[in-house]
Parts: structure tokens; sequence; C-alpha cells
């Protein structure tokens, strides 16, 4: 079956865009789409966001604020309706991350400076960092300089609470729970189970490592823990009751991403433009036919769910078999069923 291209919408305009600073007038590629009701936001690779009327098919307005704004990521929060865009600028030599928020109604309006910013209080420089978690409806920040982690109600923006350990070395984000990765020991690592909620402790314990192995991975899902080093194989921890299941390092070699189905108590593998479906017994569920991605850093902004979790959308190489396929520009959307691999659509 083929798909029939309802709409091109272009976010390249020097005329519109004469303000800005010269090198972000040039186009350049899309490379994150969010969809907020009737209007189409697309971010460019240099940092500047559009957004189009659905209604009209034509663009509202830009985003960047100032002429040396650089916007790095956007998400539409469902829970007050509006656009946050995490931005750069150029007074800052692009080293600190500010956020904005933007009431779609606004926006429809053409009206994108009616926002404001958020979390002015934070220190957000390299390798400062802010996560929105749609699933709990909560926001992370991370400033680097006082080693600080805070959560943030969605809804409002308000203070839950602060995590401060300069041994946290990273946080990872399930339903209703956190898990804090402290900083490694000879032999283990130390993790935490928190309540996303009010960040009660629920669970402390070590995971044992093997000595002089770097870990590629922990990742966190529900009361599973998958943990991966360097050569060894996939560790598949129930945090419940202590069970491990391994999958041999020979069948499940180190991705450079994830996406989590919930629903399904599935997960997403993406390596070398490839995509894999697991469970979390470590059993290989899907791999998909025609379906070699077009990005080479499987950037999963390119990559699209449905609702329901049934079937992935994604940006591929047309011709996947072709030899040739690294000069080939012919690209496809493809759309195929999670469970079994098939192709279910096609546009070129």
């Amino acid at each position: 079956d083929s798909v029939n291209l309802p709409e091109e919408f272009d976010t390249y305009d020097p005329k519109e865009n004469s303000s800005l600073l010269p090198y972000l007038r040039k186009r350049s590629e899309i490379i994150e789409i969010v969809g907020a009701r009737d209007i189409i936001f697309a971010l460019s690779q240099l940092g500047v966001c559009a957004a189009f009327s659905r209604v009209t098919n034509q663009r509202i307005c830009f985003l960047n604020g100032s002429p040396d704004e650089v916007i790095r990521s956007l998400f539409y929060n469902k829970n007050n309706d509006s656009l946050i865009t995490v931005s750069v600028y150029g007074s800052e030599n692009f080293s600190a991350l500010r956020c904005r928020t933007t009431r779609i109604e606004y926006i429809r309006r053409g009206k994108p400076d009616a926002g404001f910013p958020l979390f002015e209080t934070e220190s957000l420089r390299w390798p400062g960092f802010v996560e929105f978690d749609d699933v709990n409806g909560k926001v992370l920040t991370y400033s680097a300089q006082d080693s600080t982690y805070k959560v943030f109600d969605l809804k409002n923006y308000t203070l839950l609470y602060t995590i401060s350990d300069k041994d946290v070395q990273e946080i990872k984000i399930s339903p209703g729970i956190m898990l804090l990765i402290y900083s490694r020991k000879k032999g283990y690592i130390p993790l935490e189970i928190l309540s996303i909620e009010d960040g009660k402790r629920l669970k402390s314990f070590r995971h044992l490592l093997h000595r002089n192995k770097k870990i590629d991975f922990i990742e966190q899902f529900n009361e599973k823990l998958l943990v991966k080093q360097d050569g060894e194989n996939l560790q598949i921890l129930d945090v419940t009751n202590s069970k491990i299941t391994e999958v041999s390092s020979n069948e499940f070699v180190t991705p450079s991403a994830f996406i989590f189905l919930y629903e399904m108590q599935l997960f997403l593998t993406f390596r070398n433009r490839s995509v894999s479906v697991w469970n979390f017994r470590g059993e290989l569920v899907t791999s998909f036919e025609d379906h070699l991605l077009w990005h080479p850093d499987c950037n999963t902004n390119s990559i699209y769910i449905t609702s329901n979790q049934d079937l992935i959308i994604s940006y591929c190489k047309a011709e996947p078999d072709d030899p040739s396929s690294e000069d080939n520009d012919l690209v496809a959307s493809t759309i195929s069923f999670l469970f079994d691999g098939r192709q279910y659509s096609r546009a070129f």
C-alpha cells in the first residue's frame, strides 16, 4: 500500500527570518516534529522552530524570540496545553539551557512571545539538563554546579523535592519510580529506587559487576533493571525478587538507543539503523522487514509509535538492499507492525 502526501510544510524563509543570526537563516534538515492539537511544530537542526496550522496548512509563526536563540528541543505539555521550548543563546555562548512555556492558544493567534520562562532559578549549564516526563507528569532538572537534582510538577511547575548527592551519577525514570545510580564501587554499583511523587526511598540494593569491565548501560523499566557490561551478557534483574535473567552477548549487542513500550511490556532497541523488539524474558520478539533506518545514529526523534503500540512509523532508506545506498537519497516513511515486523505501508 502507498500513502499519499496530503501537505508539505517548509520552515525555511530567509525573508521572515531576516532578524536571526546569519547562520540560523540557512536551510537545514528537520530533526524534530511535534503535533499539538491543530498545530504542527518543526524544529531544524540549526535550531529554528516554526509552527504550522493543520487547518489552513499555512505557517503561523516562528518561535525563536531573539536573533541569537537556538532552540534545542520541544515538548508538548498536555497538562496545560502548552509548548515548552528548551533553548541556548549566543549571548551566553550557547552554554546554558533556558526553558520557556507558551500556551498553544497564543501560538495559534501568532503570539509566541506571550509565553513565560521556566526554572529561572536553576543553573542549567552543561552538563546540566532538563528532562520532561510525560508519563509521571514531572520535570527533572540537574544543576552540575552544585550536583543537585530537582523534581517539579509538570502541571504547574512547582518544586516537589530536591536530591543533593554528589555520588548520584545518573537518574532513570519509570512509571511511578526513579532509579538512582550511584558512583561505581569495587565489584558492585549502589542503586536506589525512589517514589517519583515524593522522593521517598522504596528500596536500596547493590548490583554485582564484573571488575575492570565498563558499564555499557543501566536502564530501568518498572520493576525490571537492564544491566550490560562490555563483552558480557545482558542481565535483566527483577528488583522485587532479585531474580536475574541473562541474554547471551552474541544475541544481544549493546544498542545505541531504547524505546520502552510500557503498555505491551516490551522494549525496542536501535543499532546500526536496525530496530528490534524484545521482551523481559530476554527473547527477541520481532525484527523488521525492509525497515533500515535512514539516520545512521538511530535518532529516536524520527520514530513514532502509535498510542496503542501496535505500529511503528519510521524514516527509512527506500532501498535497504542496495549496496550503493550510502549515496542513495531515496527515502521512505515506513509503517510496520510491531508484533511480527510485517510492513503495513510505505510512502516515498
